[in-house]
């Protein structure tokens, strides 16, 4: 069996052809107006360092999918339904493609992530809590 190998770079184009990415200031209009759910995948350190936004939910990734999946017993109270959009936020936009395309994969079809992460959304001026 020959098996195809493809470096993240790769990894992260296919998946992302999957996403409808979303700007700092998109996700702060689609929490506005139709109560998009951000979900924090920073370590803990980084949130300390950098802070929070406010109102995100906030899940470790290695939790993630537990966390958000509607039909799991562990599922945060946030995670209503398989329609809500779920906007995934890591560091700087990489990790959080990846982990919106395993959301996708678990029925979330409208996951999606930030662009920059959250380093792109306090550059915007965006509410940070510190």
């Amino acid at each position: 069996m020959v098996s195809t190998r493809i470096d993240i770079d790769a990894l992260l184009e296919r998946e992302r052809a999957h996403l409808r990415r979303v700007t700092p200031h998109e996700a702060a209009q689609a929490v506005a107006r139709e109560g998009a759910l951000l979900v924090d995948i920073r370590y803990a350190a980084l949130r300390e360092r950098d802070g929070v936004i406010p109102g995100a939910l906030v899940v470790e990734r290695n939790e993630l999918e537990w966390r958000m999946d509607p039909q799991c017993a562990h599922r945060a109270p946030e995670t209503t339904d398989h329609d809500r959009l779920v906007i995934v936020v890591c560091n700087e936009g990489y990790a959080s493609s990846l982990a919106a395309r395993s959301l996708q994969a678990l029925g979330l079809h409208r996951a999606t992530d930030l662009i920059g992460g959250f380093q792109a959304w306090a550059a915007e001026d965006l509410p940070v809590s510190r």
